[in-house]
């Protein structure tokens, strides 16, 4: 089985795609990134979410994510074929569909027939403040607290988020790409090698939370920023736990 990412990569080139179109569709879908994230994805720096995942499928024309992610579907004869003999049942397929015999017929409306009463699973959605000046993963930037939109998430959205807010830099990388969007749950308590989203006198920082003994700083994943020290006398505050 090929890494989830080098077969995104395939997938996206075999439909004439390149990764600035991908970025374009999923953000007029509702789920903003930029063609970086694309590249992160198919270098397996990080993965896709369910809901983009799905999407990146039905962009890419895959029907059978079984067997373009894993391996031949048991469930579909077809996938065991190549591409001459997906053909060449194709058009036995369409000659049945031409019989009586065999052609499909919709009797879900017919009198004589019992309709089975279909299970609704609801898809929950919520609306979550979106921040739209980033905090930063790079220079500081001042965030804000009246500067969001109001966004409907669903399930990939964790219930303990309380916000989300767009990443501007590179610092966070490879964990955290620039302009992505990080969910957080508002609270002003952390815990050592907690990530989260932070205040210092004037700026907005996405960090991960370093304490020991007397020292307390901010540190970025990325190896090329030096960590931040916070000192008493530098005005700072918790803006809460990064949760995605």
């Amino acid at each position: 089985m090929k890494p989830i990412g080098e077969t995104l990569a395939e997938l996206r080139r075999q439909a004439q795609y390149s990764q600035i179109d991908a970025a374009a569709m999923l953000t007029k879908e509702g789920y903003p990134i930029k063609n970086k994230g694309i590249s992160a994805w198919e270098k397996g720096l990080s993965t896709p979410n369910a809901p983009q995942f799905l999407l990146l499928c039905k962009m890419y024309g895959i029907t059978d994510i079984y067997s373009a992610f894993l391996e031949p579907n048991p469930e579909n004869p077809l996938a065991v074929l190549n591409e001459e003999g997906k053909e060449k049942a194709q058009d036995f397929i369409n000659i049945l569909a031409l019989t009586d015999k065999y052609k499909y017929v919709d009797t879900s409306n017919s009198n004589n027939t019992t309709v089975k009463e279909e299970t609704i699973i609801p898809f929950r959605t919520r609306e979550l403040p979106l921040f739209l000046l980033p905090a930063s993963a790079g220079p500081g930037e001042f965030l804000d607290s009246d500067a969001y939109d109001m966004v409907i998430v669903g399930s990939e959205v964790p219930e303990s988020a309380s916000f989300g807010i767009r990443l501007n830099g590179d610092s966070m990388t490879p964990r955290y790409l620039d302009g992505q969007i990080v969910w957080v749950h508002k609270t002003s308590e952390l815990v050592n090698g907690d990530i989260g989203i932070f205040y210092l006198d004037g700026n907005a920082y996405c960090k991960r939370l370093h304490r020991e003994n007397d020292l307390m700083e901010l540190i970025s994943i990325n190896p090329e920023y030096a960590p931040i020290p916070i000192t008493e006398n530098n005005d700072f505050r918790i803006y809460g736990r990064v949760v995605s």
